[in-house]
C-alpha cells in the first residue's frame, strides 16, 4: 500500500505520527510549505523523522505558495491512496484534481471547525465545500470537527476520528525538583509562588488581553501569571500588565524550543489557553493543552479552543471550559483550581489519565480506517 501523504510541514509535534503512519503504510510525505505561514512559529523550525519525505522547492504568488514539483510528483507516482491536510492554496486543489483525474482515493485531513471569514475564504468556500463533499473520506481532529462537516451535509460515515495527540512519552517525562528550582531562579521566582502558565504564540487569536484582565481580578498576591512564547502582542500586552499595575507578577521569559518546555509545564499550578474566534476562525485544537496535561497540570480553556470542543478538556474533570472573551469566569476558574489544594490534585490525575488515551497509536487509527474505507469504496466500484 504507497501512500502520498502531502501537507505543508513536519512540525516537531507531529514527527512521532508520521513515523507511526509509516510504520503501518509505504508513505511519500511530501511538505509543500517554506515554513512561513502566519499561524507557525518560524522559530521551531521545520523538522524531519524515520520516515521517507521531500520538501519540495516552490515560490509565491501574492500568499500563494507553488510548488509545481508536487503536481509531476503525484502524478508519475505510484500512489494507491492521496492523503492531504486543508491547508494550501495551490497544493490543495491540484492534489484534489490528480486524484480524481487518476481515479484514485483522495483523503482529506482537517481540523477546521469554522469556516474563516476572511474574504478569501468567503470566497473559496464554495471550492472548500465541494471538496467536503467529494472527498472519499475526511480524517478530522476530534468530535468537534465531525459536527461541523456534517452540519454541512457531509456523510457521517466517510469522517474519522484522528483523536490529535503529542508524542506523550516525551511530555509525560519526571523533571526534577532541581530543574524547576533552576527555572524558579532564572525567573525571579524565590519564593515559589502559584503559577499560572500561558505557552504559544502572543497573537490576537489567543485571547491573552482576557487573561490578563482575569488575572487582575484574582483574590491573591502569591500568584505569578508567564507567558511563554513571543509574538505581535508581545509589547501590548506588557503595557497592559503594567497599566493594570501588574508588573511584578507578570513574566515574559520570550520564546522557548519545544525541547526545554517541560520545566514550565512541571512548574505550573494551571494552564491556560483562552483562545477566541476572529475572522481567521478557531483554535483548531491547541496541542500545548496535550502537553501540559502529560505533566499532571490541570486547565483552563475556552470554548473556542478545539481541544475543549473535542472532548479532552473535560469541565470539571482535569480543568474547566469557560466562555470566550469573559474574564470574570477565566479568572473564577482559575481561582477555583489555585485555592482547592484537594481539586488540584485530583484534576492533576486526571489529566495523565486522560491524555493518555490521546495517544498517536489513536490518532493513526483514525487515518487507518479513513484508508481502508476508501479501499473499500474503491472495490465495490471495480466489482459493479
Amino acid at each position: 500500500m504507497e501512500i502520498a501523504f502531502i501537507t505543508n510541514i513536519c512540525p516537531h509535534y507531529h514527527i512521532k505520527t508520521f513515523e507511526v503512519l509509516a510504520h503501518y503504510y509505504d508513505v511519500d510525505y511530501c511538505f509543500f510549505s517554506a515554513g512561513d505561514e502566519w499561524y507557525w512559529e518560524q522559530k521551531h523550525g521545520m523538522r524531519m523523522g524515520e520516515f521517507r519525505y521531500k520538501y519540495l522547492p516552490g515560490f509565491h504568488l501574492g500568499r500563494t505558495r507553488v510548488t509545481p514539483s508536487l503536481v509531476t510528483r503525484l502524478w508519475q507516482g505510484n500512489y494507491d491512496v492521496f492523503v492531504k491536510c486543508i491547508t494550501g492554496r495551490f497544493a490543495l486543489p491540484a492534489t484534489f484534481l490528480i486524484a480524481k483525474l487518476r481515479r484514485r482515493p483522495f483523503v482529506l485531513w482537517t481540523g477546521m471547525w469554522m469556516h474563516p471569514q476572511t474574504l478569501f475564504h468567503r470566497l473559496s468556500f464554495p471550492v472548500t465545500r465541494y471538496i467536503y463533499h467529494h472527498a472519499d473520506a475526511i480524517v478530522v481532529y476530534g468530535e468537534h470537527v465531525k459536527r461541523y462537516l456534517v452540519g454541512l451535509g457531509v456523510k457521517a460515515e466517510k469522517v474519522f476520528i484522528a483523536a490529535h495527540a503529542v508524542d506523550n512519552d516525551l511530555y509525560s517525562r519526571s523533571v526534577s525538583e532541581e530543574e524547576k528550582a533552576a527555572l524558579r531562579d532564572r525567573l525571579g521566582l524565590s519564593s515559589a509562588p502559584k503559577v499560572v502558565l500561558y505557552l504559544g504564540r502572543l497573537e490576537e487569536s489567543k485571547g491573552l488581553c482576557y487573561l490578563i484582565e482575569a488575572f487582575a481580578m484574582l483574590p491573591r498576591d502569591d500568584t505569578v501569571l508567564i507567558f511563554v512564547g513571543d509574538g505581535g502582542w508581545r509589547a501590548r500586552l506588557e503595557a497592559q500588565s503594567q497599566r493594570r499595575g501588574l508588573a511584578g507578577s507578570v513574566r515574559f521569559p520570550g520564546y522557548v524550543p519545544p525541547g526545554e518546555t517541560l520545566p514550565y509545564y512541571a512548574l505550573a499550578d494551571v494552564f491556560v489557553l483562552p483562545s477566541v474566534t476572529v475572522p481567521a476562525g478557531k483554535e483548531p485544537w491547541g496541542l500545548v493543552v496535550n502537553e501540559a496535561m502529560n505533566q499532571g497540570v490541570p486547565v483552563v480553556a475556552t470554548d473556542a479552543v478545539g481541544a475543549a470542543a473535542g472532548g479532552l478538556v473535560q469541565d470539571g474533570a482535569n480543568g474547566f471550559v469557560v466562555h470566550e472573551r469573559d474574564s470574570v469566569a477565566l479568572s473564577q476558574a482559575i481561582e477555583r483550581i489555585l485555592s482547592d489544594r484537594e481539586l488540584r490534585h485530583r484534576m492533576s490525575q486526571n489529566a495523565r489519565r486522560i491524555v493518555a488515551e490521546w495517544d498517536n497509536e489513536r490518532m493513526v487509527e483514525g487515518f487507518r480506517q479513513a484508508v481502508e474505507f476508501t479501499l473499500g469504496l474503491q472495490r465495490r466500484d471495480a466489482w459493479l
